[in-house]
């Protein structure tokens, strides 16, 4: 049974194992409704002489897991297909893109009766809580970024002299302290602060810098966030609005570090529910925040036969470009969640600097006389050896080992 999921309008089609069309139905309901249309697929497929209907939907939405549950309450295989092989298998029709949801439903049942499908993951409650979390956490971290952005941008172009107070200002709490009195007190006008005098300004923003996660001010950043409190430096038709509009910014930034924090905190509590909060400690470098977003996106990692597989998942493995005597550049695959290559990237940049084994690779993989990687290739190598090691201390309850990570000794050996 072929069936194109929508909001109401169902696409359904029966076929056999050669395609040809045994019934067809459309029906107006949302997918809750859907367990007579499933009854009907299997009486229609005995009536033709099969013991049983496999059910084949793309995985868009959440609705194929509604499918999914109803089927399984009825004994009845549900599989999924691409969304990319059907589009592609549309094409091949004739050669245009001619789209309805009868002609979908049809290559869906197709495509799974040339078994060009897969059995979907089906989490447990833990690991479904774990990858909703991950995927907050995601929108948190973007929304986060914006922010950042957005409020350099303002203060580039209303009061620049801010920014030069710290090395780093967005990760001092002192700087946010003293910008956060700066911009609520000083009504897009910095200057007028300047009459409080150093000593009230220090206390301000001593009171504040609690609510930024710091127990006590830096003075010479608060200092320098004073002094800059007079230069005119800037666009000063936009100031007053700039600087009013990085106020809300502001706000909305410290806000989405609390539920940042929040989220995180939860996402570590489940790592200690599943009881791999220690696993994956054991990698020097690795937060355990970062290995709560890769777990997050692959799920449980015993559901893949092979550290590989893993690597696939996440399309970070390479994929060569070469024809007769052409070699062309070899690039990562690209196929696979995109969240989850992502958080294996970002996991890298903590990792790498207090990892002795990536240290190294990176190092060789930069500096070697033949095929030297550049950084972004040999960052990308590092994730989805990270990826790997997280598939082996996992999968076999492991912690991990420098010696075998380097490739000094044969895992097997070490058993």
């Amino acid at each position: 049974m072929g069936i194109d999921l929508a909001d109401e309008k169902q696409a359904i089609v029966v076929t056999d194992h050669d395609s040809r069309v045994l019934a067809r139905k459309r029906v107006r309901a949302k997918a809750w409704r859907l367990g007579s249309v499933l009854e009907w697929a299997r009486e229609v497929a005995r009536r033709h002489g099969f013991a049983d209907v496999t059910v084949g939907c793309e995985p868009t939405g959440h609705r194929w897991r509604v499918l999914d549950q109803l089927a399984a309450g009825l004994g009845m295989p549900l599989v999924c297909v691409q969304p990319l092989l059907v589009g592609r298998a549309r094409e091949s029709e004739d050669y245009t893109r001619d789209k309805t949801d009868d002609k979908d439903a049809v290559l869906i049942a197709r495509l799974v009766g040339d078994l060009r499908c897969y059995v979907p993951e089906r989490a447990e409650e833990t690991w479904a809580r774990l990858r909703h979390l991950g995927a907050r956490r995601e929108r948190l971290v973007a929304a986060a970024t914006a922010n950042v952005q957005q409020l350099r941008d303002l203060l580039e172009c209303a009061w620049p002299a801010v920014l030069g107070c710290a090395a780093k200002p967005f990760e001092s709490n002192s700087w946010c302290a003293a910008l956060t009195v700066v911009l609520h007190r000083g009504n897009g006008r910095p200057e007028r602060l300047a009459r409080m005098g150093l000593a009230r300004f220090l206390q301000a923003v001593n009171r504040e810098v609690a609510h930024w996660g710091g127990r006590q001010i830096w003075r010479r950043i608060v200092s320098a966030v004073f002094t800059a409190l007079t230069d005119q430096a800037g666009v000063s038709a936009q100031r007053a609005g700039a600087l009013e509009r990085a106020c809300f910014v502001l706000a909305d930034w410290h806000a989405t570090k609390r539920r940042l924090s929040e989220v995180e905190a939860r996402m570590v509590e489940v790592l200690d529910q599943l009881e791999l909060t220690d696993l994956v400690s054991s990698i020097p470098g690795l937060s355990t925040v970062g290995a709560a977003a890769i777990l997050a996106e692959t799920g449980d990692l015993t559901r893949f036969d092979s550290p590989r597989a893993v690597v696939k998942h996440a399309g970070l493995c390479p994929r060569e470009n070469s024809s007769g005597t052409k070699d062309g550049r070899t690039r990562i695959a690209r196929r696979g969640r995109p969240r989850l290559r992502l958080a294996a990237w970002r996991a890298v940049w903590g990792a790498q600097a207090n990892n002795p084994v990536l240290t190294a690779r990176f190092y060789h993989l930069t500096t070697r006389p033949e095929n030297p990687l550049t950084t972004g290739q040999a960052h990308a190598a590092l994730a989805a050896a990270l990826l790997r090691w997280l598939h082996v201390i996992i999968t076999q309850r492991v912690p991990w080992n420098e010696q075998i990570a380097s490739g000094r000794i044969d895992l097997s050996a070490a058993a």
